[in-house]
């Protein structure tokens, strides 16, 4: 009995495993999203960079690969609202792992593909499971940064769309001439998305509960996530359990502020993916060989890396400077959406060098443009709702995207591309004018039922 009195006096109680602090922490978790949209970006350039040297095997015309593209398009216009509603109940750790887990493995899938109908199909799947990305990385925004950091936050996740842009011709063609085949580069792209959801699962916990997250920053952001809060408006307040839970689709969709962010993004993502899809065959057709074009066509994805963190950036500036947030978010969305404009005189010049600086124009002023739109959402929303309404945004920017993507390879098959780029140059001043006509301040709105 004396003994173990003795042995229990010398037991010490079970000490609470302690964790190593990573000082901000949320800008780690920044570069998590960014580099998951570098590896979403480089899977759906793949298809892109290749598609000279498929259209050739294949004996594609420009109109057998827009149905590859739309193929693509349809699953991740849907998708986006689907899985922006699974992620908001989901959360954004299980949501973003099983998203790039599936279209991880589609891409490994995509090189046993051996014609039009598979290449259309495995695309298909693939866009199913790219589409939660931008829902997912804009609510974990919503959840990590305050407003006044949201702006740099989305520039940073939204700049690994250029990134991966940019790196994907270096790549892919070093696989396509390494390999002698273009089906290397697919399952290149599954492996970086299996290691990124490795490390995404070990590393990835709530602000709440991070065991890496140091007291004042969590403080910080809870503090942040408790005023808004507090100040969100009664258009959102549902019985008591405001922020608790997403509001209904119905509920969303009978605000004008909703419509404004789909609509302005139904209107401007065709512009980038325009020149994501199509640049290569476009380079092409203006009698330029892509292997000697490599530098020139990474430089319209740098400008629009640059873009983004000019609109976050510098709408930040603004909010620090005392803007309201909205106002600051606008004024960067107007002179922008002119910048878009500068396809035009693509139209009336032939030199490779000013080609590419209009591109990179009108790029850099997409991507500061998109930055905001994508801002929008966790700037009027509650975070519960933020990737309900960033997937809305993005189903209408992939309907708009999918129409144009038809009609490109159907005027660029029977005329050429010039009135393309005209109409590109118009639509963004469009979208923009109907961003300050519906965005409003979300006081103003009608009651939510």
């Amino acid at each position: 009995m004396d003994t173990q009195r003795f042995k229990g006096a010398n037991t010490l109680p079970d000490q609470p495993k302690k964790h190593r602090i990573i000082r901000n922490l949320r800008w780690w978790i920044g570069g998590l999203l960014f580099a998951s949209t570098v590896i979403n970006y480089i899977d759906r350039q793949t298809l892109s960079v290749m598609a000279p040297y498929l259209k050739k095997e294949f004996t594609w015309t420009n109109s057998d690969f827009a149905l590859i593209v739309i193929s693509f398009r349809v699953a991740y216009a849907f998708g986006q609202t689907f899985s922006g509603r699974l992620l908001d109940w989901l959360g954004s750790r299980r949501g973003l792992m099983i998203s790039v887990t599936w279209y991880s493995l589609v891409a490994m899938l995509v090189s046993t593909a051996n014609g039009l109908k598979s290449f259309s199909f495995f695309r298909f799947l693939s866009g199913s499971g790219e589409s939660a990305n931008w829902p997912g990385a804009a609510k974990t925004v919503a959840e990590w940064f305050p407003k006044s950091e949201r702006g740099w936050a989305v520039a940073l996740f939204d700049s690994g769309s250029s990134v991966g842009g940019a790196i994907a011709p270096f790549l892919v063609i070093w696989l396509y001439t390494t390999f002698g085949s273009w089906r290397p580069a697919f399952i290149f792209v599954g492996i970086l998305g299996f290691i990124w959801v490795l490390i995404w699962r070990a590393f990835y916990h709530p602000p709440e509960s991070h065991p890496n997250l140091s007291a004042e920053e969590r403080e910080m952001i809870l503090k942040s996530k408790q005023e808004e809060q507090q100040t969100e408006t009664r258009a959102f307040r549902q019985d008591g359990d405001a922020g608790q839970r997403p509001a209904s689709w119905r509920s969303l969709l009978g605000l004008k502020q909703t419509w404004g962010i789909i609509l302005g993004r139904s209107l401007t993502d065709p512009v980038w993916f325009f020149i994501t899809d199509w640049f290569a065959i476009y380079l092409v057709s203006k009698g330029f060989k892509l292997e000697n074009t490599l530098i020139g066509f990474w430089v319209p994805f740098l400008a629009a890396d640059l873009g983004n963190f000019f609109g976050g950036g510098f709408s930040s500036y603004l909010i620090q400077r005392g803007w309201p947030v909205l106002r600051a978010r606008k004024f960067v969305i107007l002179i922008c959406g002119i910048g878009m404009a500068l396809l035009i005189p693509v139209v009336f010049v032939s030199k490779f060098s000013l080609i590419i600086t209009l591109f990179a124009i009108s790029t850099f002023a997409y991507a500061a443009w998109s930055t905001m739109a994508l801002s929008l959402p966790s700037d009027l929303y509650p975070s519960s709702t933020v990737a309900s309404v960033s997937g809305m945004s993005g189903t209408g920017a992939g309907i708009g995207t999918i129409i144009s993507t038809f009609l490109i390879g159907w005027v660029s098959d029977r005329y050429s591309f010039e009135p393309i780029l005209v109409v590109a140059s118009f639509v963004p001043l469009v979208a923009t004018l109907l961003v300050f006509i519906l965005v409003r301040d979300s006081k103003k709105q009608p009651a939510v039922a």
